[in-house]
């Protein structure tokens, strides 16, 4: 065994270890005083040995990429690898997601009582309902909004309102979009690392976007459709700055920045990724008037619908104390949701932080450099992210859109299918050992 292959299972078993004692000493805290408010600390689940209707094809599905994905990366034209990742990454998810079955696995995520479609009814006028819409965030208001709705700008609740008004309402058609929409997040990704860095260690990183512990997540959360419009954001601006079409890419970046800032108030810290993309680009200034065009459709559109983000967001951080935000332990979460980091991207990207930290250490060639800036800009806005206190539990979910970001990291390893094996050995345990919340 060569020594980087023996420090990249050592960043590995320090990882497993850090979730070994967030599980131990939740769980010594939650029955204390049940103050971590969740399940299964430190993730929002309960521990539920199952199988269910997509466990063969889950298993199928992770054979196979590990037995030829790492080849046909490698081999296919760059225009079919694209929709290749997506359509397996399709696959997989929906497998996931369907070991719990089509009810309790997907139909049902995005109905309960804390969730965006409890709130479809109460925006039979879409305009008046954006301007009351901050009346009703705080726990002591009059028909306060389920948790998530008051959590998020209204962008996240009217995507799910616009597909009702369009013949597609219900959980199963939310959570089709979800997923659909969600896996298009490892193609922007991809577009991305090709773009900035290089189309070898896009290729490279590939079978990881597809077999990612966070396909558990995806399906089926929103936030695995947030991450997906946050990276198509960044992968327009990537081709941009890089003087394709900066045109027509520039203002699809900043429609989609715009739309990513009305879908989470916590994907203001795309910023740092962004910034990295512009920073790697040649071109930084070209693209900047048609990115600004772009941006300020959605902000605009909200605004003069009587919508007012920062009033809402002020609003919002009086509601998160109000409920579980205030009596979640920030002593705990601190680290925990780091060890829940560790569950939703895996082993292989633990160690391929590792050879990040490495990468940019030591500079080497070009393209290893460019792709190790974006994902520490990634791991910065995640770390952010944490000591903010804005993120206490949950975050295997609310963290997807950083996470999709920190996976092309995979692409520096060897030993490859081992790897490969171990992302899909820890969604597999997770999915079926687990009920988990999403």
């Amino acid at each position: 065994m060569n020594r980087d292959l023996r420090r990249d299972l050592y960043a590995a078993l320090a990882a497993a270890l850090l979730v070994a004692t967030a599980v131990l000493v939740g769980t010594a805290v939650q029955a204390r005083d049940g103050t971590l408010r969740v399940g299964w600390p430190p993730l929002l689940a309960t521990w539920d040995p199952h199988v269910g209707p997509g466990t063969p094809a889950a298993l199928a599905i992770g054979v196979a990429v590990v037995a030829y994905g790492p080849v046909l990366a490698a081999r296919l034209p760059w225009r079919a690898l694209l929709p290749t990742v997506w359509a397996v990454g399709m696959a997989w998810t929906w497998s996931l997601a369907l070991v719990d079955g089509w009810h309790r696995g997907v139909a049902e995520q995005l109905t309960t009582r804390n969730e965006y479609l409890r709130a479809v009814d109460r925006f039979p006028d879409i305009p008046a309902a954006l301007a009351d819409f901050h009346h009703h965030i705080l726990i002591d208001s009059p028909d306060n909004w389920p948790a998530h709705v008051a959590g998020h700008p209204p962008g996240a609740t009217l995507t799910f309102v616009l597909l009702d008004r369009l013949g597609l309402g219900g959980g199963g058609w939310a959570g089709t979009w979800c997923i659909t929409v969600g896996t298009t997040a490892a193609v922007a990704v991809l577009v991305t690392v090709r773009t900035l860095a290089d189309e070898s260690l896009a290729r490279r990183a590939a079978p990881f976007l597809v077999l990612a512990p966070a396909a558990v997540w995806v399906g089926t959360s929103a936030d695995g459709y947030f991450a997906a419009v946050a990276a198509w954001a960044v992968a327009f601006l990537a081709l941009a700055v890089t003087g394709r079409r900066p045109g027509w890419t520039g203002v699809a970046s900043g429609l989609l920045f715009g739309l990513t800032l009305y879908l989470s108030y916590g994907l203001t810290l795309f910023v740092l990724i962004a910034g990295a993309a512009l920073l790697l680009g040649p071109h930084r200034i070209r693209p900047l008037p048609f990115l600004m065009a772009g941006f300020l459709v959605v902000p605009v559109g909200f605004t003069a619908a009587g919508f007012d983000w920062w009033e809402a967001y002020r609003l919002l951080v009086r509601r998160y104390h109000q409920g579980s935000g205030g009596i979640r332990p920030y002593g705990y979460w601190v680290w925990a949701n780091l060890a829940c980091t560790a569950l939703i991207v895996g082993p292989a990207t633990v160690a391929g932080l590792r050879r990040t930290g490495v990468t940019l250490a030591h500079r080497r060639r070009r393209p290893d450099t460019r792709l190790g800036v974006l994902v520490l800009a990634a791991l910065t806005a995640l770390l952010v992210a944490d000591l903010s206190g804005m993120s206490k539990a949950e975050t295997e979910r609310i963290w997807l859109p950083f996470a999709v970001w920190l996976l092309p990291a995979c692409a520096w390893l060897t030993g490859v299918r081992g790897w490969l094996a171990a992302q899909a050995v820890l969604a597999l345990l997770i999915n079926h050992l687990l009920l988990t919340g999403w």
